[in-house]
């Protein structure tokens, strides 16, 4: 069964799509990668809420931000898989279903993310370039990545 995709605003979130996003991000981030950070940042409430579904379940999410929020540019964060799709290839396509809608709403802008180094050629692969050093976020090493419309 494949995942079903779909994105909304805050404000047209249910309640419970956004109980299953705190959930996962708090699964994912918190829990497995033993973190303990404000997930709560309030800038939820300016974003797309990226969510693929499978089974009646989310197992993949991200947030779309426009420019100014996060950075002077557009972003994709909060990127998240549930543990029982990775390795099948929805992280991929979570960030494809992403920059596609992103570019939908705000048109073809320059995307900038603060990656997870770990995923640096999962990034690249994607065509993110690194634009910062290394810098240390919640104890994990990170950095600033730009992909640019083609």
């Amino acid at each position: 069964m494949p995942i079903i995709w779909t994105c909304k605003p805050f404000e047209e979130l249910q309640p419970r799509e956004l109980y299953a996003i705190l959930r996962l991000r708090n699964e994912v981030f918190v829990v497995e990668q033993n973190c303990v950070f404000q997930d709560a940042d309030n800038k939820d409430f300016y974003a797309y809420h990226v969510m693929g579904w499978l089974d009646g379940n989310l197992v993949a999410y991200t947030r779309l931000l426009p420019p100014g929020i996060s950075y002077v540019h557009a972003s994709i964060g909060r990127v998240v898989n549930s543990s029982t799709v990775r390795g099948s290839g929805a992280g991929r396509e979570l960030m494809l279903q992403s920059i596609s809608i992103l570019y939908s709403l705000w048109g073809k802008i320059p995307i900038q993310i603060g990656a997870q180094l770990y995923l640096e050629k999962f990034y690249k692969s994607l065509g993110f370039q690194q634009i910062s050093p290394v810098y240390l976020e919640d104890g994990i090493d990170h950095i600033e990545m730009l992909l640019q419309p083609a």
